[in-house]
């Protein structure tokens, strides 16, 4: 429920709240940044008190995620799985922080893993590139057929606003210089007035 009530778009699968699809944006200031995924996930019958099954229905590159089966190895919703946990944390802490920091000495994808410690460039290129096949707004949409409009509109009234307040910041910087110098050269010619007396 707190992530039915999040800002997350969640999909039902056939109106089973326990089975359902999450579009899952890169998190940023790291190579994914600029991909859209799909998470599947699959909560068994004594969930919390069993982990829930997570994987990435479209492709990604990375050492601890399979990209084949998009299957996702973490020692939370693993080996170390908590009733303490919730989804909501999986979503935006712990799968984020995945992304961010790859644990390269238990990998389920080994060329990933490879490149990740051997040729950091290379590894962001192949990341970069899995996005353009398969994690661009486009593939989401030509694979999965939806997308929540009002994530756009949001992300372009931010945009809009910030570029308001922008201006707004600049008018004003503008008008405290010209106050500034009308006050200045007022100064300068009551001194001149003076000098001139």
């Amino acid at each position: 429920m707190k992530l039915l009530m999040s800002d997350h778009d969640v999909e039902l699968v056939n109106d089973n709240m326990q089975e359902f699809h999450i579009k899952f944006y890169g998190p940023k200031d790291t190579p994914y940044e600029k991909g859209v995924w799909r998470l599947h996930v699959e909560l068994p019958d004594n969930y919390p008190y069993k982990s829930p099954s997570i994987g990435f229905v479209n492709k990604i590159y990375h050492p601890n995620i399979d990209a084949a089966s998009g299957s996702i190895c973490l020692d939370v919703i693993n080996s170390t799985w908590s009733p303490l946990y919730d989804l909501l944390n999986i979503v935006e802490w712990m799968i984020p922080g995945l992304l961010k920091e790859p644990n390269g000495s238990d990998p389920l994808n080994n060329e990933a893993a490879t490149l990740q410690l051997k040729d950091k460039d290379m590894y962001e290129q192949k990341i970069n590139e899995y996005i353009c096949k398969y994690a661009t707004k486009e593939k989401y949409i030509q694979q999965f057929g939806k997308w929540n409009a009002s994530d756009d509109t949001d992300d372009q009234e931010e945009d809009e606003d910030m570029d308001e307040s922008e201006d707004e910041q600049l008018n004003d910087d503008n008008d405290s210089i010209e106050l500034s110098d009308i006050e200045i050269s007022d100064d300068d010619d009551d001194e001149d007035d003076d000098g001139e007396e």
